[in-house]
């Protein structure tokens, strides 16, 4: 008498079973390794402090022209200072409004984990939904809407940048940059957000493999 097969279950292999998180992905790695060597580049270029706030050095600029001149000229010379001002401006603005950090936090995490650094054979599944990549780059676009545009991060935001700039320009048309020489191995900036070039195409690098095959 021929005995009959065992009913087959489904077994989930190691395969699948090999899905990598998020945070294990080799995009996402670069993307702290490219994150992490921009930052410290960025700080091994930082002018000593105490040289930012020499009193002998200030002076009252003579007419607006002097002002706009001393400003491009002291960018040149102490832009990783001024955009670590910048920077702790913003930072202390938004602890000081912890329901606009989460918001842009939640933000962040959400284009990271969701979009551009989730594995490709992972889709987006929402209360039993699965989600297509260009419904969940939809749904992104519009929580981006929201969060920036009808909560208080994105005038949370524009307001810390406008002071932070302020105090920049503020020390940049008072100290005079007559005794400031930049290294001849240095180039000077082109631009306000020139320093951040590097970083921004690191990252687009890190994150463009992920957004092509979604593409």
């Amino acid at each position: 008498m021929a005995t009959s097969a065992p009913p087959a279950f489904p077994i989930s292999t190691a395969q699948s079973a090999e899905s990598q998180a998020p945070v294990a992905t080799p995009a996402f790695r670069a993307f702290i390794s490219h994150l992490n060597d921009s930052l410290r580049n960025a700080l091994s270029q930082r002018r000593p402090w105490a040289e930012l706030a020499d009193r002998s050095a200030f002076s009252k600029p003579e007419s607006f022209s002097e002002a706009t001149l001393r400003v491009r000229k002291n960018y040149s010379f102490f832009r990783v200072n001024y955009l670590s001002v910048i920077g702790l401006v913003l930072a202390f603005s938004l602890l000081s409004h912890p329901f606009s950090l989460l918001l842009l936090l939640g933000l962040l995490c959400s284009w990271m984990f969701l979009y551009l650094f989730r594995p490709a054979d992972q889709p987006v599944i929402i209360v039993g939904r699965t989600f297509s990549d260009r419904e969940t780059l939809g749904m992104l676009i519009i929580f981006s809407i929201f969060v920036v545009f009808l909560t208080s991060v994105g005038s949370l935001l524009i307001s810390a940048l406008m002071v932070g700039s302020g105090v920049v320009c503020a020390h940049g048309s008072f100290r005079v940059p007559d005794d400031l020489f930049l290294d001849e191995q240095e180039p000077a900036a082109t631009g306000f957000l020139s320093f951040l070039g590097g970083a921004a195409s690191n990252v687009a690098a890190a994150a463009a493999p992920a957004v092509a095959a979604r593409v």
